[in-house]
């Protein structure tokens, strides 16, 4: 398609419409997909798109063997259309929420450390004041779960966030307007775990046998080179990560019964029992703290649904606060 990039759009003469199959287009990434989500033929949802890429002068959408790519128009103007749609959508239908009587399903996304800290208080307040509504959990696999949150996977994002929140920080001071919003929940730390009998455990972890010492790596994306790595090379050292899994619970049963060494959260080894079978030593490094944060995208912030769901999970926090300190 050749395309006239200077042409001009006369905004009078959009079919609103065509923003919405936008919005599920790019949502999706497949026009069957979104075909379905809109209630629409596949047909129908090709010739709206159509329709807008002759609009506005811009493929939008092209096609890299099975994939359909957004171009960078496309990518730039999705957060602007999607934040109309939520914005009119609101206006129009403004929600209501009663929790007692309430079947919504909610989805967060987080670790599994962050997981058996926060489910059992989340668990009981459902039961409480939300009995017919669910709530489910999908795998955190990055630190950067923005996308997850634009493409509407996940309600809320609950976990170690430190590049998102500087990203934040400076649209804030550049003017950029936000897209998202964050609340800090509680603060932890990380520590090295090992074995009871680990020959490591008999004295304190230099950075010297810290960095010869065989790691288990827990990382989300499955890449080999985590924060703890960045603040050795800050200071012109590695360690030997000998393997690499992607969950908490497994790095802390796995050093049970070997010598590897694993960094976990402080809070995650009491919460999965471990307390007494393993041994916990300060790093030899200094690590900023571990600030668990709550993250969602802005427009969702006026929502009736996810104000009950923000500050639920406060005061779950709470709750599982106020019962580690009666211990």
């Amino acid at each position: 398609m050749v395309m006239n990039m200077g042409q001009s759009i006369n905004f009078r003469t959009l079919d609103l419409n065509l923003m919405r199959v936008f919005d599920a287009i790019m949502a999706e990434q497949s026009l069957t997909r979104a075909a379905i989500t809109l209630s629409l033929t596949q047909p129908a949802v090709s010739n709206a798109l159509r329709r807008l890429r002759e609009h506005l002068g811009d493929d939008l959408l092209v096609r890299e063997g099975q994939k359909l790519v957004p171009t960078a128009r496309a990518k730039s103007l999705w957060p602007s259309v999607r934040d109309a749609l939520n914005g009119l959508e609101l206006a129009l239908s403004p929600e209501e929420f009663e929790p007692q009587s309430s079947v919504t399903s909610f989805v967060l996304t987080m670790s599994d450390a962050t997981s058996a800290e926060l489910i059992p208080s989340l668990s009981k307040i459902f039961e409480q004041d939300a009995p017919n509504a669910s709530l489910r959990v999908i795998p955190l696999t990055t630190r950067d779960p923005r996308s997850l949150l634009l493409d509407g996977h996940a309600d809320f994002a609950v976990g170690y966030f430190p590049g998102v929140l500087a990203d934040l920080s400076a649209q804030t001071h550049s003017d950029e307007p936000l897209r998202f919003e964050h609340l800090r929940l509680f603060e932890g730390e990380y520590v090295c775990v090992m074995r009871k009998d680990h020959p490591l455990s008999l004295s304190p972890l230099s950075l010297e046998r810290f960095c010869n010492a065989r790691h288990m790596l827990v990382s989300y994306s499955g890449r080999s080179f985590g924060f703890v790595d960045e603040a050795l090379a800050s200071m012109g050292r590695k360690r030997r990560v000998a393997v690499t899994v992607n969950q908490f619970a497994t790095a802390g049963r796995v050093v049970l019964s070997t010598d590897l060494i694993t960094v976990l959260p402080r809070h995650f080894v009491q919460v999965a029992g471990l307390q007494n079978d393993v041994c916990l030593m300060d790093l030899p490094i200094k690590l900023p703290p571990v600030h668990i944060d709550l993250l969602w995208l802005k427009p969702n912030g006026t929502r009736a649904r996810h104000l009950w769901l923000k500050e639920t999970l406060m005061r779950a926090s709470s709750d599982m606060l106020a019962l580690k300190g009666s211990h």
